[in-house]
């Protein structure tokens, strides 16, 4: 691969819906210029951008990745991104590195919710955006159908700068509104060849073009008042003001084709190079200049020391850590040493790499604006920056979402629990979006993500590349005990054996704690009746007690417990003696006072547009929950409630479903509260029976 200048550089985002067909996409450009000499397909698992075993399996992106290829002196960067919900990590470390995003639709269905939400995340990230209505070969495929629904969802600064030759069936070619060449698919030799616009479309073609010319006009006084004055702009004004209306986000341009037969790739490629900006045009990079301790703003310039992101790491068990950057200014040559910012400590760069899919194309520079790759940097994760050490600026970290749904990852065999331990920590470094902790209470190794598909490739990543198998399934709830009334009871422990014996009395009082949930001991022995050597053994003794409680045996809390009597022997009493009497007084002091089960109540926010308020609210009744108010926001309403953690477990997946993935949540822990009879007795007997099999 020869060498770019910044200038001759595009990064494309491939994004959009799942299905709609971003990986057929890329493999068709990667086809149409000759980069690769067969055309996988998703279905056979045999695509260059989706090589994971997952992937493979599953026919869906798991994982953004990055397919560079040549066309007409300059280099395109495409990167596609997984449409799934549940690798939304994906999408955000994918569109770090691009400069424009081509949002991807489907000619029959239209815009769905993956278009609305990569359109949403551009707008919120302040990308130029583009359209490709893909499919166009489909039955009930129609161009002008989608171009109004996306003129009437996204409003009129989108253009269409190509218009299609046929339909369903006979679609064969594509017309360049502005440069008004047309080109028809040629079956057998695999191109695009030139034609003559048919004589039906002149007119759609000339009023597709004046739309153009309106759109760029009004992003520029000067092109306004020409195009006022002589309704009519020259080929170049319209090309510039569309790379400056594209860049600036005011104009949102509209291509098509059908990826899989490969019409339109050479007008899609054409006007990639001659409509999307370069990263000359993007957006200036938000930075923290530590010399300074100033906010700054970094525009890609290849002239500047060096400086790059890295965006996205991945876990390999052969190659070891592959860390993918965008170099942001100056250039990065290999055997190089460089400065990690955020960790500072300086990284030996070893062999440098562009990444096609799975594969490592060596390179010895990478320029400003390029995207490349470095394996085995010893300090370095994904959202942090290298740089030369005299520059000293750190780049702005990415924001990932929350992970919302947890699962217990169980090992199926023994002894696996070093294997998976490792293996998790290696897959955490290559998704931010996924989490791992170890409940100490109920011993699970608890893993979070964003969907339950993502923890499943999770669980299938750690089998495939790190050979430890787990079964995922639903987290033990951490209940809780307490007491609703008071009793006072003695414990007694009298014992005599040969030699010395054991001797323990003690009186204590036990009644519900309302200002704390941790144990509440007190001391009001009077006149020595229990020796003040062996009261701290007392306390210890209730602190050890209260770990299991009397119903089900979970942790006992809002406890006071007063010693206020007891009595001692001069030689058989001890601390141990002591603490085996304050355990006996505990669990009958606990059965007399009417013990209850509680459990966590979380509090929970879930935003949905207004349509889906009434399931919201009668499923969060459903699962014993209570809405506590509304708010209006930007997208619909924010519904705020009190569920029980018992039925959230798997509510991420519920609400996916509920709203078309249109809804999101947010929970926190807020208390504990008294479990309903009904649902008490069937946790006690569930406890009961674990105890039993252990």
């Amino acid at each position: 691969m020869k060498d770019y200048q910044t200038q001759n550089l595009r990064n494309v985002g491939i994004i959009g819906h799942s299905g709609s067909g971003k990986t057929t996409l890329t493999e068709a450009l990667l086809y149409y210029t000759k980069t690769i000499d067969r055309f996988g397909k998703v279905e056979d698992g045999t695509t260059t951008s989706d090589y994971d075993i997952e992937e493979k399996k599953r026919r869906i992106s798991i994982s953004s990745s990055v397919a560079p290829i040549e066309w007409e002196n300059t280099k395109i960067n495409l990167v596609d991104i997984p449409g799934y919900f549940d690798f939304v990590g994906e999408l955000i470390q994918g569109m770090r590195p691009v400069d424009v995003a081509l949002i991807v639709l489907c000619g029959a269905s239209g815009i769905e919710v993956g278009t609305e939400k990569a359109w949403d995340y551009v707008n919120k990230i302040k990308l130029p955006r583009t359209f490709f209505i893909n499919k166009l070969d489909r039955e009930n495929s129609s161009f002008e159908k989608v171009l109004q629904a996306l003129k009437d969802k996204f409003g009129i600064s989108v253009v269409p700068i190509q218009y299609p030759i046929g339909s369903e069936a006979d679609f064969k070619g594509v017309i360049n509104v502005i440069s008004r060449k047309a080109r028809i698919y040629n079956p057998k030799t695999k191109t695009m060849e030139p034609a003559d616009i048919p004589a039906d479309l002149i007119d759609k073609v000339d009023e597709c073009k004046r739309m153009i010319m309106e759109a760029v006009a009004e992003t520029d006084e000067e092109l306004l008042e020409k195009y006022f004055g002589e309704g009519e702009l020259s080929d170049e004004e319209i090309y510039g003001g569309l790379i400056a209306g594209c860049a600036s986000g005011d104009i949102a341009p509209v291509m098509c084709g059908s990826s899989l037969e490969c019409i339109g790739m050479e007008t899609l490629l054409e006007d990639i190079v001659e409509c999307f900006p370069s990263p000359e045009y993007a957006i200036p990079q938000k930075a923290m200049d530590l010399k300074n301790n100033k906010e700054v703003y970094v525009k890609i310039n290849p002239a500047e020391p060096f400086s790059a992101f890295v965006f996205k790491t991945i876990a390999d068990p052969f190659v070891g850590k592959l860390s993918i950057f965008r170099v942001i200014t100056g250039k990065l040559k290999s055997d190089s040493i460089v400065y990690n910012s955020n960790k500072e400590k300086q990284e030996k760069i070893g062999s440098l790499y562009f990444l096609r899919g799975k594969n490592q194309i060596q390179t010895t520079e990478i320029v400003a604006g390029d995207i490349g790759a470095v394996s085995k940097l010893q300090y370095t994760n994904t959202g942090e920056t290298l740089c030369d050490q005299n520059l000293n600026i750190v780049y702005d970290k990415i924001n990932f979402p929350e992970p919302v749904i947890s699962l217990s990852a169980m090992p199926k065999a023994k002894g696996d629990e070093d294997k998976i331990s490792s293996g998790l920590q290696r897959l955490m470094d290559e998704d931010p979006t996924f989490t791992v902790r170890r409940d100490i209470e109920n011993a699970e190794t608890i893993i979070s993500g964003v969907g339950e598909t993502h923890l499943d490739v999770i669980a299938s990543k750690l089998k495939n590349k790190f050979g430890a198998e787990v079964v995922l399934q639903a987290p033990k709830v951490p209940y809780r005990e307490t007491i609703r009334k008071t009793s006072d009871v003695q414990g007694k422990h009298k014992k005599q054996s040969g030699g010395h014996g054991q001797y323990g009395d003690v009186w204590i009082k036990f009644e519900p704690r309302y200002d704390g949930d941790d144990l509440l001991f007190v001391d009001e022995v009077v006149g020595g009746v229990v020796p003040r050597q062996y009261i701290p053994a007392v306390e210890k003794g209730l602190r050890e007690c209260i770990q299991h409680g009397v119903l089900a045996g979970y942790p006992v809390i809002r406890l006071k417990a007063t010693l206020h009597d007891g009595s001692s022997h001069p030689v058989d009493s001890s601390e141990m003696a002591f603490k085996v009497a304050a355990s006996l007084a505990y669990k009958k002091g606990l059965e007399a006072a009417d013990p209850v089960l509680l459990e966590p109540i979380m509090h929970v926010e879930v935003t949905v547009p207004d349509e889906y308020m009434g399931d919201i609210i009668g499923d969060i009744n459903k699962k014993r929950g209570r809405v506590l108010g509304m708010d209006p926001v930007e997208v619909g309403q924010k519904i705020m409630a009190e569920v029980p953690m018992a039925e959230m477990f798997k509510y991420a997946t519920d609400l996916r479903s509920m709203t078309q993935a249109r809804g999101t949540f947010r929970m926190t822990f807020e208390r504990y509260e008294e479990v309903p009879v009904s649902e008490a007795a069937k946790i006690i007997e569930n406890a009961k029976k674990q105890h039993e099999a252990v």
